[in-house]
């Protein structure tokens, strides 16, 4: 069903050199609820295609994107300004989710089993998993295609119809997305995209949708909670991060470096689940300190087919890059590489600072940008507390050959990843999603699958008994039964 389309219209932009790139429109308040209405009529022919119906169709998408990977690679590349190679990698981990929703669905949404207990053994007693309806989806700009379809195939393999808003820095990203599912879909409005600014998202979240899943700041991801708190409509939130490094003394630096410099630089440091701030043995602080400074004297930000990294994408996260390196230097923080003058619009160069205090602005708040903190601690005790003293709670890096585990189990947060970096990202089958303010509900794996589901208890006789406690012709002698029973039992065999 054709949904008719506002003559208002927006720029999407290269940040690289500022030029308009793309021309989309503006949904209206009653387009979106036109697009979600068109998602509903088709959920019950999706439902109906059944478990192998939806993997077929969701494997021949898979198929068309990784065929195309040149195409959307290097959209992808254009409106986010990131290297050609790292928008390639971002396409094939966004296809592997794709396949992996698309053959473990059935499994995990499979009808369960569960005992009655004693006092109800005549009965049988099943949970199934249903899809919700229609999920809407507000995708980030930073990984406008991983992301988005970290959700979006979930929802999709559960047997919802999906109406998607993605970011206004990147929709030419999010119509290709659309554009590519209909490409191979079995009828229209399985899968739709809606473009605009923020009041089209602020209008899918009072659209009626089933569920919402967001990826952004903190602060939006409350307003859009709100938005939806007003017709009950659940959400997921995965929100922004502050994802601490722990390195041991008996950690491998020079692997930790590596990882650890990459993870904070790469895409321009605009990772949720990138490191921000660090925390090192000060048996070791000195050595891996040097190692980083040398790394970062290897590496720059550029246009693509130029820089190992991009620009800043959104504007204004320059101003938010610039305050943070002041605020570290002013609470008394040191440069060990870069200065205030490696901030020069749309480019920030790499820039490592220690022994910032903990009480700046610097260490508290995501800076989503190519600045690592370093701070030596005394033990790893130390670097526990302090790791687990920030307001989010998203992921964390550990390095060290004999304790990682130990530390990991002590972590505030939803994902760690021992001598490892971004890898729990890139699994298929965990979940992905954090605690505190980085958000709740998750995606990716069996979890992420589910969070697009609800469940359905079924219980049913299968023979009566003679003891009538569920009725009004329950006796004397039956609630001594009861009980009796209960004091006995206390919820075993069940």
């Amino acid at each position: 069903m054709a949904t008719s389309r506002s003559t208002k219209a927006f720029n999407s932009y290269n940040p690289v050199t500022g030029e308009a790139v793309g021309t989309y429109p503006i949904y209206s308040s009653k387009e979106v609820t036109q697009s979600v209405a068109h998602a509903r009529h088709a959920s019950t022919a999706w439902v109906a295609l059944g478990f192998a119906g939806r993997k077929k169709v969701l494997l021949a998408w898979s198929n068309y994107i990784i065929n195309n990977v040149d195409q959307i690679a290097a959209l992808v590349s254009l409106e986010t300004g990131k290297p050609l190679s790292d928008a390639k990698l971002e396409a094939s981990l966004a296809v592997s989710h794709i396949g992996w929703a698309a053959r473990h669905a059935e499994d995990i949404m499979r009808t369960s089993y569960r005992a009655p207990g004693a006092l109800m053994a005549n009965m049988s007693a099943t949970v199934e998993r249903s899809p919700l309806g229609v999920v809407g989806v507000i995708g980030p700009w930073n990984y406008p295609m991983f992301t988005s379809v970290g959700s979006i195939a979930y929802a999709l393999a559960a047997g919802n119809t999906v109406v998607f808003k993605p970011s206004e820095y990147t929709p030419g990203v999010g119509v290709w997305l659309e554009e590519s599912f209909n490409a191979i879909a079995p009828f229209a409005d399985i899968f739709t995209t809606i473009t605009g600014l923020a009041d089209t998202g602020n209008a899918l979240c009072i659209s009626g949708v089933d569920k919402l899943s967001f990826t952004g700041s903190t602060r939006t991801a409350k307003l859009v909670a709100a938005a939806c708190a007003s017709n009950l409509t659940p959400i997921i939130a995965e929100c922004g991060g502050k994802d601490p490094v722990i390195v041991a003394a008996d950690a491998n630096l020079d692997r930790a470096v590596d990882a650890t410099m990459w993870s904070a630089m790469a895409n321009a440091g605009q990772s949720c689940i990138g490191a921000e701030r660090v925390y090192v043995d000060e048996r070791v602080a000195d050595s891996f300190i040097a190692k980083a400074v040398a790394l970062a004297e290897s590496i720059h930000a550029g246009a693509p087919g130029d820089g190992n990294y991009g620009p800043a994408t959104m504007p204004s996260q320059i101003a938010v890059i610039s305050s943070h390196i002041k605020a570290a230097i002013k609470d008394g923080g040191q440069f060990a590489y870069g200065s205030l003058k490696s901030v020069q619009a749309p480019f920030v160069q790499p820039v490592i600072l220690v022994d910032v205090p903990e009480s700046s602005a610097a260490v508290r708040e995501e800076t989503f940008g190519p600045i690592i903190i370093i701070n030596r601690v005394a033990h790893m005790q130390e670097a526990i507390q302090l790791s687990n003293a920030s307001s989010y709670g998203l992921g964390a890096n550990i390095w060290s050959k004999r304790q990682g585990k130990k530390i990991a189990s002590q972590l505030h947060c939803g994902m760690v990843a021992i001598n490892s970096t971004f890898s729990f990202a890139a699994i298929s089958s965990v979940p992905f999603g954090g605690v505190k303010d980085s958000g709740y509900g998750r995606v990716h794996g069996p979890e992420g699958l589910l969070e697009y589901t609800y469940p359905r208890t079924v219980v049913r006789t299968r023979f009566n008994i003679p003891v009538k406690f569920l009725s009004f012709k329950r006796r004397a002698k039956d609630d001594t039964l009861v009980v009796k029973a209960t004091k006995i039992l206390k919820g075993r065999f069940g």
